[in-house]
């Protein structure tokens, strides 16, 4: 029996996430960031490849997502989208891409639009200023998923604490949510808000409600693949990790750099000779390496 994904045409495009709301699919969305975790989220089968601004900290190794460029964006969604064939792939538009007006948001998108593989840009915040950008992406023909909540371009006015903690913050975020819908989103991401508010507002609005640290009642789930699987340094209090893949990959180097190193020690204690420096620069027909093939590279 097929499921609701398999009977959508591939790949996924921004329509087919209110269709799977529309049939009770919970739409599934993880960050990818280069051709390996591409093709790892594709292979899982997730609806939404999402080239989130959080590979400024995850792949590049900033403390926040503010340093990452549009073309440090553009380059590591052309190198994801190498490897995905099934999900719709969304780019985060950076900051200072989109919050000096419309003009500039409109570049940058039509950029992501044009060269990447991406059907969609995501962008942060519900003032007056970016519903304005939004309702001017739609009108150009390109599709915006709206995030509210923690957005992190805010973190040195925000921080990370969970946000629309009171009734004057919920009710600010359930009007600006429904400005974004208004304005054309094709989605709408909720980060750490109280699960109760996301949960009332993914009945309420239209639009697919895609929760991160907001509780189960979303019409969909997006992580950061890293946080996933246990990768970084400092794991967010509401995306435990699935995996201690951190603990696991160092595991696996260290046994290797130990094989190696006993291999050698090994070698050296039953007395065959060890290769010395200049060993092999003269061959028997008096050739130097320069004019030999050199061998392909096998990593």
């Amino acid at each position: 029996m097929n499921t609701p994904c398999q009977t959508l045409a591939l790949p996924l495009t921004p329509r087919d996430l209110q269709r799977l709301k529309l049939q009770r699919h919970p739409i599934t969305a993880l960050t990818v960031w280069d051709a390996l975790s591409g093709r790892l989220v594709d292979q899982a089968g997730v609806d939404v490849a999402l080239v989130g601004d959080s590979l400024a900290m995850v792949s590049l190794g900033h403390a926040s997502t503010l340093p990452v460029t549009l073309e440090e964006m553009l380059h590591h969604a052309r190198a994801a989208g190498r490897a995905i064939q099934r999900a719709l792939m969304v780019c985060d538009l950076p900051f200072l891409s989109y919050q000096c007006g419309p003009d500039a948001a409109v570049a940058a998108a039509g950029r992501v639009l044009k060269d990447t593989p991406c059907a969609a840009v995501k962008l942060e915040g519900g003032e007056p200023e970016v519903v304005a950008v939004v309702d001017r992406l739609v009108r150009m023909g390109i599709p915006v998923v709206g995030h509210l909540g923690l957005t992190p371009q805010s973190v040195h006015r925000l921080g990370y604490r969970q946000q629309a903690a009171d009734a004057h913050g919920q009710e600010r975020l359930r009007r600006q949510s429904l400005e974004l819908q208004t304005a054309g989103c094709s989605a709408l991401v909720l980060e750490h808000v109280p699960a109760p508010l996301a949960s009332r507002l993914s009945r309420e609005l239209v639009l697919p409600v895609i929760g991160i640290g907001a509780g189960d009642g979303c019409d969909g789930q997006v992580l950061v693949t890293a946080d996933l699987l246990g990768l970084t340094e400092r794991q967010p209090p509401f995306a435990p990790a699935r995996l201690d893949g951190a603990g696991l990959a160092l595991q696996t180097l260290r046994g290797w750099c130990e094989a190696v190193r006993a291999a050698g020690a090994t070698q050296a204690d039953s007395g065959i000779p060890q290769n010395q420096p200049g060993d092999g620069l003269l061959q028997g027909n008096g050739a130097t390496p320069s004019s030999q093939a050199r061998p392909d590279r096998s990593t």
